[in-house]
């Protein structure tokens, strides 16, 4: 019997993202309260810097707030050289954030109600 839905962040938080020079800032802020649990414990410093290994940031900070359930991501290095720098498309590092709202959530199935969005964006289903 499956206890748990795995799920695209996005369902469980929403983001913004910022930068300078050549560091990018995501934040990840909980639709719900009782998501922050899971959020925190999937979306760590080692899981973003899997993520982003193809643009090799040098670190990968985390940084918590638990009272706003929001977390703010700090990559260095990660923008090719900064919005004068670089020859990538998107320089200002404006779509990191949707790459990270991608990632793969795995939540108990009691949490489900606190989801936003369609069902079907629902990822396959893991057992617990």
């Amino acid at each position: 019997m499956n206890d748990h839905i795995t799920v695209p962040l996005y369902r469980l938080a929403h983001g913004r993202t910022g930068d300078k020079g050549n560091r990018s800032n995501i934040s990840v802020i909980a639709w719900h309260p009782a998501l922050w649990d899971a959020i925190c414990a999937q979306v760590t410093e080692a899981a973003v810097a899997a993520l982003f290994a193809d643009r090799q940031p040098r670190q990968v900070q985390r940084y918590l707030l638990p009272q706003l359930q929001a977390m703010n991501l700090v990559l260095d290095e990660v923008l090719d050289g900064g919005v004068n720098d670089a020859l990538n498309l998107d320089s200002h590092g404006k779509a990191l954030c949707f790459r990270v709202l991608q990632m793969p959530i795995v939540l108990p199935l009691h949490l489900q109600a606190h989801l936003v969005g369609p069902a079907d964006a629902a990822l396959p289903a893991t057992t617990g």
